[in-house]
């Protein structure tokens, strides 16, 4: 009976927003994905006191101190603990979603910040180091599901019309995180020696407004039907996001999608790099989510200081002039945000690339050239603002959304898990490499950089549609048309029938089975 009454005239499936979307949307973005921005910031304010911490305990321990080297990898190892972390949850993504659907893993991860919180926030009263190591992995592995999971859930529930809206909000947050590290960590409020602990520990308020509200409101719709088969509780998710409009025509969306893949279950990790169906899908995640991390971004947060020092900022103003940079990240965030169902995925992604590209060309120019150019110096800081701002109003958020929106839903878990854990892995070379990379190449270092850029933007450019305003299904089927025409040209029998298994992936085009009458007779 339910089928029959969902099943009506196609309409068009277009939704405003509304506050039930919104609300999750800020409640997901605030109480995790912000978290992944704090994080990455707030341990640079309190380092020296940290360092301090951890050579008093070690000199109450053992009767003497750790030395210089000794004392910089401990502190190293608390900074890039937390990307380890981050690899092992993106590693999760697939089983936690499929268990426990995209809310309900939202939901359950938050237990992980408050063990993190609690360790970090009493490791000094302790007397524990480790206690603050760990901390770190543990909120690591939290943001890693987060990354992974926030984007995909807010994908699925939002309308086709306003998934590129609510897709790059995490985004927002995520830059709205560092930012607010950035002025907290000042020493005029939190960064004074006695406030580290409860500074690294603020993790858990923002998840503990999210623990209370979110769990109130309805699993994703695409989750509760595909998946569980559940249409009354697909219905009520619907009517509790959706104005008072028409869901039937998008229900009947999912039910074509679901049909599809109906003999099509959850896929591994293994199974999706495997099936060449989706080939064109996998190679444009790993591109994009690489190029993500090893577009520079990074290293330009590693060189900041040294650059608005030698531009003749005084030493004490630097810190003030990092925080105005957390301004530009969520200025240019906002932007991308109101402008991506406007402009499309395609111009955020290749102009965000584009313009890094050309600023990491800028700034290898206006260090070779400031010590004989005075105004040089000057460029150097635009080029570092360029770079910034280039990153957050695309390629911040933008890899995110489009890997939700490249795959349905048997293939979406494992599309994240691999998109994440690869983006976890690139941030951690950069890391890594970049110091080593910064000796032995200099200020050309960042042409690297800019050739990286420049190569994902051109890719985009050239093999991935634009996803604007489109199903699941219809993205699905433009990326199968490609695939089924690369393969058609390699068919050279002409009484071979030229069907291939799509793994629920898109619909027969016209023309696409031809099947001699001669061989069917035989």
């Amino acid at each position: 009976m339910a089928e029959e009454v969902l099943i009506t005239t196609p309409g068009k499936i277009t939704s405003h927003l509304t506050a039930s979307l919104l609300a999750v949307a800020f409640l997901t973005s605030f109480g995790s994905s912000m978290l992944y921005g704090f994080n990455l910031a707030v341990v640079n304010s309190p380092a020296g006191y940290i360092k301090d911490f951890y050579n008093r305990t070690i000199v109450s321990r053992n009767g003497s101190g750790l030395n210089e080297e000794a004392l910089t990898l401990m502190y190293s190892l608390t900074v890039s603990v937390f990307a380890i972390g981050g690899l092992m949850g993106s590693l999760m993504v697939g089983m936690l979603v499929t268990k426990f659907g995209r809310k309900g893993t939202v939901v359950n991860s938050t237990v992980l910040v408050f063990i993190a919180g609690s360790l970090m926030g009493f490791s000094r009263i302790c007397g524990s180091p480790e206690m603050v190591i760990f901390g770190r992995f543990v909120t690591g592995i939290h943001s890693g599901i987060s990354l992974s999971v926030v984007p995909m859930y807010l994908g699925e529930i939002a309308p086709k019309n306003l998934r590129g809206f609510l897709g790059l909000m995490p985004s927002i947050f995520i830059c709205l995180g560092v930012f607010t590290a950035q002025i907290l960590g000042l020493h005029e409020l939190l960064g004074k020696e006695e406030y580290w602990p409860l500074f690294l520990a603020l993790v858990v308020v923002p998840t503990f407004i999210q623990l209370m509200l979110l769990p109130w409101f309805p699993e994703s719709p695409r989750y509760l039907l595909i998946e569980k088969h559940n249409v009354h509780a697909t219905i009520m998710a619907l009517k509790w996001y959706r104005s008072k409009c028409n869901i039937q025509a998008e229900i009947e969306e999912m039910q074509e999608e679901q049909r599809t893949l109906s003999s099509v279950k959850t896929v591994s990790v293994w199974r999706l790099l495997l099936d060449s169906s989706v080939r064109w899908q996998v190679l444009s995640v790993v591109i994009i989510n690489i190029g993500m991390q090893l577009s520079g971004i990074d290293a330009i947060w590693f060189y900041t200081n040294d650059i608005f020092e030698n531009a003749g900022i005084p030493a004490p103003q630097i810190q003030y002039t990092t925080v105005g940079t957390g301004a530009i990240e969520v200025i240019a965030g906002l932007i991308g945000c109101f402008t991506i169902e406007r402009l499309g995925r395609r111009p955020l992604i290749i102009g965000g690339f584009g313009c890094m590209g050309v600023c990491c060309a800028g700034i290898t120019l206006s260090l070779i050239l400031q010590t004989h150019v005075s105004f040089m110096k000057y460029v150097s800081v635009g080029c570092v603002v360029g770079i910034i701002a280039g990153f957050c109003i695309g390629p911040a958020g933008v890899p995110f959304l489009i890997t939700a929106e490249l795959f349905t839903q048997s293939h979406r878990p494992a599309a994240y898990t691999v998109g994440g854990s690869l983006n976890w892995m690139s941030n951690f070379t950069v890391g890594f490499v970049f110091p080593f990379l910064q000796m032995s190449a200099g200020s050309y270092c960042y042409l690297v950089f800019c050739g990286i850029c420049m190569a994902v933007a051109a890719y985009v450019f050239f093999i991935i549609p634009e996803t604007k305003n489109k199903t699941f299904v219809e993205i699905s089927q433009m990326f199968a048309s490609k695939q089924g025409i690369m393969e058609s040209q390699l068919l050279t029998s002409p009484d071979q029938l030229k069907l291939r298994k799509m793994n629920g992936y898109g619909t027969l085009e016209n023309g696409s089975l031809e099947f001699d009458s001669s061989a069917s007779t035989s």
